[in-house]
């Protein structure tokens, strides 16, 4: 896989490339989370209805919802007759407390390795890391941070393998007192986990003036960039 393909492969928006006839040839990660809520021969159905009257690229802004997702604008291109595809935007589903997180400037890629190292000690568990190296320091809490981080590796204990991803969040940010700040994300997936821990996960993200949003095998923690 090239750069350019991972960048798509783990892009926080789904991504469908289809043939002229609707079927799909590629897609990403969370256009598999998308199809099961959706049919492929309805996101086909929009991607024709809102492609360019020529060859070409072509942004629409509206609101679609399929399911828990939902989306405020699409980007449908194609250069010939054979294959067309469609990029759907993601409105971030989570939402952050009005209080901005305060705490020491830290190194986040120094807390996941401790993490990763304490609870790797005595287990068969294989930890995988992608991680985006270009993430400054940032401020947090960071005794509850690492508790928080703990109890999430905690809960998928137990799995063959557990990824752990660290990647910005393409054209998000929230406001703090006015001032904007980028946002990034710590997701940490596994097969399965042990869900008696998500409330107190819930917790410790509250503590931290953060959001973890949880789905079927991932947990994300949604972090704001704030840097001073």
């Amino acid at each position: 896989m090239t750069f350019d393909q991972q960048w798509i492969e783990y892009d926080f928006n789904p991504f469908i490339l289809f043939n002229s006839g609707g079927k799909i040839v590629s897609l990403n990660t969370e256009a598999q989370y998308l199809l099961g809520a959706i049919e492929a021969s309805a996101i086909y159905k929009i991607a024709t209805t809102y492609a360019n009257s020529s060859f070409g690229f072509k942004t629409t802004f509206l609101e679609l919802e399929f399911g828990r997702f939902k989306f405020f604008g699409i980007t449908v291109g194609y250069e010939d007759e054979e294959q067309i595809g469609i990029r759907l935007y993601q409105l971030p589903s989570f939402q952050f407390t009005a209080q901005k997180p305060d705490g020491q400037l830290i190194n986040v890629y120094t807390l996941i390795d401790l993490c990763i190292s304490s609870n790797s000690i005595g287990s068969s568990t294989k930890y995988l890391k992608e991680l985006d190296p270009t993430i400054p320091e940032i401020r947090l809490q960071t005794e509850i941070f690492i508790k928080l981080l703990n109890k999430i590796y905690i809960s998928m204990g137990g799995n063959e393998k557990i990824l752990t991803r660290l990647f910005f969040r393409v054209g998000e940010h929230i406001k703090f007192e006015g001032e904007k700040y980028s946002l990034f994300s710590i997701e940490i997936s596994s097969d399965k986990m042990i869900r008696k821990f998500l409330p107190e996960i819930t917790h410790l993200s509250e503590e931290n003036n953060l959001f973890v949003d949880i789905k079927e095998n991932k947990i994300i923690i949604n972090v704001p960039m704030i840097v001073k």
